[in-house]
């Protein structure tokens, strides 16, 4: 029997310490009955998270209108919970939308979801950082999520309102270019034969495209 694709959980988080860093950082999220979802502007950083009375700790690489919303498959979250032998919390990755029944790293760069009242659009991979390794404490974690190549993928919020758990996940628009998330990811570790193909395509919102050509 075919899963629902659903938000499994929704989850929002303040900025608080993690081992190692001097920086506070909020990539912890913790459940929360329902988030309000905007755009917070064009620009990477712009005004933040587009969760409203979310937190994001360094603006200069997260955030922003193609970062508003952070989704991950709980399906994926198990598959490392296996590999670490530890459960995982919804938003342990910091994400904001823990879904089941949907494959988001198959999602296409433009794909559209409609996810309850709003309207989100799939725009790129999370890119693994150093806050995310100290934050989960698990050996050589960069490398490790990077080679796994499943990152999870940001949002924009084109129709704005409140999410809630159990809302479904239906997709409305599917661009059939085949250029995936994973694809996208990458791209943006260093794959420039990747990165031609998707800035040949021209598929990628403007601020991306103009952040991956000037990485070649």
């Amino acid at each position: 029997m075919r899963v629902p694709a659903l938000v499994r959980s929704v989850n929002a988080g303040p900025l608080a310490t993690v081992p190692g860093m001097k920086r506070p950082s909020a990539i912890r999220k913790h459940p929360v009955d329902a988030i309000e979802v905007r755009d917070p502007g064009p620009r990477r950083g712009g005004l933040g998270s587009g969760v409203v009375g979310d937190e994001i700790g360094s603006r200069r690489h997260h955030g922003g209108g193609t970062q508003a919303v952070y989704a991950v498959a709980r399906e994926e979250m198990d598959w490392w919970g296996g590999e670490l032998g530890r459960a995982l919390a919804d938003g342990m990755f910091g994400e904001n939308l823990t879904t089941t029944g949907i494959d988001v790293d198959a999602a296409e760069v433009g794909e559209q979801w409609r996810v309850g009242p709003t309207l989100l659009e799939v725009c790129g991979p999370r890119v693994p950082c150093g806050t995310f390794a100290k934050h989960m404490a698990e050996p050589r974690w960069v490398k490790r999520f990077a080679e796994r190549g499943r990152t999870g993928a940001y949002l924009a919020v084109r129709e704005p309102g409140t999410i809630t758990a159990g809302d479904p996940v239906e997709v409305v628009h599917r661009p059939g270019h085949g250029l995936t998330v994973p694809m996208f990811f990458r791209a943006a570790m260093g794959d420039k034969e990747q990165a031609a193909v998707l800035l040949d395509a021209q598929v990628l919102p403007q601020v991306e495209h103009e952040w991956l050509a000037s990485r070649q």
